[in-house]
């Protein structure tokens, strides 16, 4: 190979290594509505895995169970500041009620 060759090479490399670091990508601040005010985002909450005997030992009685629809069935427990979604018996995610 030529030198010249090489030369050209090289310097297409380093030109390609700086575009494959990838992009910035700048999301746009939360609107007013879609925020969670303060203390809830430090709220102790049911974690995946969690089964329902002890969602209920350790956060108490919901307000209200919602029975189980669809295949796999899904229900939920609502709790003043959030609601629990359970796949079966076990805690898919727990979402915070907006304020």
């Amino acid at each position: 190979m030529r030198p010249s060759h090489i030369s050209l090479i090289a310097i297409l490399l380093a030109a390609g290594s700086t575009a494959a670091n990838g992009d910035v990508v700048q999301v746009p601040p939360a609107t007013p509505e879609d925020e969670v005010t303060q203390p809830a985002q430090h709220m102790d909450l049911p974690v995946r895995g969690m089964n329902m005997q002890q969602v209920e030992a350790r956060f108490g009685m919901p307000l209200e169970k919602i029975a189980a629809v669809g295949k796999p069935p899904i229900s939920r427990w609502v709790y003043p500041d959030y609601t629990v979604y359970f796949e079966h018996q076990y805690v898919l995610h727990a979402v915070l009620k907006r304020k």
